[in-house]
């Protein structure tokens, strides 16, 4: 009776762990379904990458803090076409008392409680610094902005950087992963042949040491694989873990003729635009220092009042004395600082020269901008001809290793042969992997330079090779 009890509380619980069992195969069903659910969830694209960069980047936000600060000091400046009114208080209240004793006539004293207020309205007609400052003002905050969005477009470019990196560490681990298993199957058919008497020793370590060699090359990817992830979270400001795409594939294609790049290129450059507005800076900087011994012309209107309850310098005191007065004074003011020994003149010349040296700054970013965009539209062709031959030569030593083992079978062959073809293909697919990664870096290179889109359709006949190419970039 124990026993059929015991036997029909167990069953269900071997069965559950049981590997040939309906439902632990059900419940294994379950388990990858509810990881490839949160895989998805965490998953990051290469198209989230621009959102993420401004919802989470610390720097971003910092620069962004600099742009408020930049325009709240415009409108700071701004603010000085406007009128002032000042209101000041003498005494609030101040109490007088005095004694005074003289010999001729009777002694005095004063016991006096008053309070002076006064309003002073400013307008300024003419004021020589004020137009400049705004003018630099304004171009201070352009330039906040301008390093913003350069900023912002740098992250970018290397976040995007980043998730390149990761991708295609996936696919040299998988490569890797391949030739493992090759190098498994290479050792297999050693051993095979050595049991059989038809093969050698040497053939056998020469396997293992390859299978030995590809294990390592296979921890390497994978450790380097781990490190490009922490780069890309760390860039993202991202806590939790995440997944992206392993599956490596071009972003886009590139449309645009060199003659575009160069042009559009050079007038969306931020960097050139922000040299312009230094130099205008400088140079507003030297107007300002000669504008300093120039006339200021004011209005001033000061409305000023006493109220005053006791007497002063009487020989009888009245506590309840009151007295009270105004006065209203409207005058148009001239200053003129004609002479300060040569200092702001001195200063303006400097300010002069230092605008001169942004005007080279300007020239030598622009034909580093010139070289750097020749130097990624060149790379893009080069490594779109490279995408496309190494797809041919992998077909090619996929094969030549096939024909490689079978003559290995049939005994024709060395093992040495079928090794040495496997890593040429090995080396192959390493090629067409770093050829794609390296179009699609330098695609975000391109856009980050010209400040063009890139492509999404792969439409144009201008990015497709001749028609005798076995492959067309438009299939990767």
């Amino acid at each position: 009776m124990h026993r059929k009890l015991i036997r029909t509380f167990l069953i269900p619980f071997f069965l559950f762990f049981d590997s040939n069992s309906p439902l632990f195969s059900q419940n294994q069903d379950e388990i990858k379904l509810i990881n490839t659910t949160k895989e998805k969830e965490n998953l990051i694209s290469y198209s989230d990458i621009n959102k993420i960069i401004l919802n989470n980047n610390q720097e971003l936000k910092s620069l962004n803090e600099i742009v408020l600060s930049s325009k709240f000091n415009l409108n700071s400046k701004l603010s000085k076409r406007n009128p002032t009114l000042d209101f000041n208080v003498n005494g609030l209240p101040q109490y007088q008392t005095n004694k005074t004793y003289n010999s001729n006539s009777g002694n005095t004293e004063t016991s006096e409680l008053s309070v002076n207020p006064s309003l002073v309205l400013k307008i300024d007609l003419i004021d020589p610094l004020r137009g400049n400052e705004i003018k630099i003002a304004k171009l201070n905050y352009e330039i906040a902005q301008n390093n913003y969005k350069i900023k912002k477009r740098d992250l970018i470019q290397e976040a995007r950087s980043r998730f390149h990196d990761l991708q295609k560490s996936y696919q040299d681990v998988l490569n890797k992963e391949i030739t493992l298993d090759l190098s498994v199957q290479s050792l297999k058919d050693a051993e095979s042949k050595l049991e059989t008497g038809i093969g050698t020793k040497f053939e056998v370590l020469e396997a293992n040491a390859q299978l030995t060699r590809d294990r390592q090359f296979l921890n390497e990817k994978k450790i380097q694989q781990k490190i490009n992830k922490l780069a890309l979270k760390e860039i993202l400001n991202i806590k939790e873990d995440f997944n992206i795409e392993k599956k490596q594939a071009l972003t886009g294609y590139w449309t645009y003729d060199l003659k575009t790049n160069l042009k559009n290129g050079l007038q969306s450059n931020l960097s050139l635009k922000n040299t312009s507005l230094q130099e205008k800076i400088k140079q507003n900087q030297a107007n300002n220092f000669l504008n300093a011994n120039k006339p200021k012309i004011f209005i001033s209107n000061t409305f000023s009042s006493s109220f005053t309850n006791g007497d002063s310098f009487t020989s009888i005191i009245d506590s309840n004395e009151y007295k009270s007065s105004y006065t209203n004074t409207i005058g148009l003011n001239f200053s003129w600082n004609i002479f300060d020994g040569g200092q702001n003149k001195n200063s303006s010349k400097s300010q002069k020269a230092s605008a001169k040296g942004e005007n080279f700054s300007y020239f030598n970013i622009k034909n580093i901008l010139k070289t750097d965009i020749n130097k990624a539209h060149l790379n893009l062709k080069l490594n779109h001809s490279k995408i496309i031959s190494t797809l041919d030569e992998i077909s090619s030593t996929k094969e030549s290793l096939r024909l490689s083992r079978l003559r290995y079978e049939v005994g024709i062959s060395t093992l040495k042969d079928v090794l040495l073809k496997q890593k040429e293909l090995s080396d192959a697919r390493s090629k067409n992997i770093d050829a794609i990664y390296k179009y699609n870096l330098n695609l975000d290179q391109l856009e980050r330079l010209t400040f063009l889109k890139i492509n999404k359709n792969c439409t144009d006949q201008s990015i497709n090779e001749s028609n005798d190419q076995p492959y067309s970039i438009c299939d990767i």
